[in-house]
């Protein structure tokens, strides 16, 4: 039986592109944490590490959409030099700034300057997109992405804190802004698979959130991002409460494990299944693997529960993806990847918070609530928007920039 990961790479370029993407991706999880253990031991008050590493995150939320649009429009090298440049200079002045104890306001406007941060995820899936376009071999790459996705998430926060914690404060920081300047230096230097601009971008064009099945996806997304937004606090806090705070780490790891594992056996199946009706299903498994999560009495049980819960996670992004590739216009699909993305972390910003205000309110174990609600969102958003979405909308380049209807986004 032909393995389909090795399948993928058979084209030249691939494994080059996919592996830089790999290293300048890992930045944006290990600046979030990285900025509160700096901050945490320089200033030696949580509420400035938290408030910086927020405006970062919700910064780079807002600009990366715009950024990715930019991209569409100029190509990925012309955007990625420039972006890149600056964000080092700021997280170069975030570290500065921590060490010399520069008045606080310059931490945020850093922070703010540091969220031009591009979203990496989006310009590899592009690249993917451009070589495998309406072939299967998409679907094997998207997933195959999405396991690098959880790498990255479960090794950058890991990395960020242990080198904080281990050489110096600032260490976490500086890493992540060498990590960026490396892995986008051989990314942009890989011009062979590089998506080409379609020259009627250059003068720009409508956002892909006029698409109102954009809106869709991406709150979908955003549901998604809530429950494990809800995950990581509210394991941390139930296992506080269970006595043994030190095991939240190994319980997160089996969420982790769940959305890795199933993540890699969805990308080597073929599926006949209509998208549309794809996002349907997975999207009522990751609300219904959250409902036992309020009702865990012991660690183990819920270890059980969130690698379940874990396992719903990718097949939910990996199908999320592709959809977004039949709706947007081709030379759009790095902003359609953004703002999904976007919704992620304004979901998972959403559900951390609510889900920390429920547990000081009303204990660890109904913290989980918030999980049950963002699964909810996710599976109403797509029974309200499955008509929409399995409709021909498929969006194409027009001389006038407008939307034709050509192929159903849902096979």
């Amino acid at each position: 039986m032909p393995n389909p990961y090795r399948e993928i790479f058979r084209r030249p370029g691939t494994r080059g592109f996919s592996a830089a993407g790999f290293v300048a991706r890992l930045p944006l999880p290990m600046t979030t944490i990285g900025l509160v253990a700096m901050l945490s031991q320089t200033h030696g008050e949580y509420w400035i590490a938290g408030a910086v590493s927020a405006t970062f995150a919700l910064a780079n939320a807002f600009i990366a959409p715009q950024v990715s649009r930019w991209v569409d429009r100029k190509g990925q090298s012309a955007v990625l030099v420039p972006t890149t440049v600056v964000t080092f200079v700021a997280m170069l002045g975030l570290a500065a700034a921590a060490w010399l104890r520069w008045p606080n306001w310059m931490l945020f406007v850093f922070a703010v300057i540091a969220g031009l941060m591009p979203s990496m995820m989006a310009l590899v899936r592009a690249r993917w997109t451009e070589i495998y376009r309406d072939r299967p071999e998409l679907h094997t790459a998207f997933a195959f992405e999405s396991v690098l996705d959880e790498v990255v998430y479960i090794f950058g926060p890991v990395l960020g804190i242990g080198l904080s914690v281990t050489f110096f404060p600032e260490a976490g920081v500086l890493a992540s802004a060498a990590f960026l300047v490396i892995g986008t230096a051989l990314f942009v230097a890989q011009k062979s698979t590089e998506p080409r601009v379609d020259p009627r971008r250059q003068t720009g064009g409508g956002s892909v959130m006029r698409l109102v099945p954009m809106w869709f996806v991406v709150a979908v997304f955003a549901g998604m991002g809530a429950i494990f937004g809800t995950a990581e606090v509210s394991v941390v806090a139930f296992a506080e409460a269970m006595g043994n705070k030190g095991a939240a780490s190994y319980v997160l790891s089996a969420y982790a494990a769940g959305s890795f594992i199933v993540g890699l056996v969805v990308g080597a199946i073929r599926f006949e299944t209509p998208l549309a009706r794809r996002l349907v299903f997975v999207s009522l498994i990751a609300a219904v693997t959250t409902l036992p999560m309020p009702f865990v009495g012991n660690l183990w049980t819920l270890t059980l529960v969130v690698f379940f819960a874990g396992a719903a996670i990718s097949p939910t992004f990996i199908t999320g993806m592709s959809l977004i590739e039949r709706i947007v216009p081709a030379s759009q699909l790095t902003e359609g990847i953004t703002y999904a993305m976007t919704g992620v972390g304004i979901g998972f910003a959403a559900g951390s918070s609510v889900a920390g205000w429920t547990i000081d309110a009303y204990g660890a174990s109904n913290g989980f609530w918030v999980a049950v609600a963002g699964g909810a969102v996710a599976f109403a958003t797509m029974l309200i928007g499955h008509g929409r979405l399995s409709r021909p909308s498929r969006q194409v380049d027009t001389p006038s920039a407008a939307p034709t209807a050509t192929l159903n986004p849902a096979e």
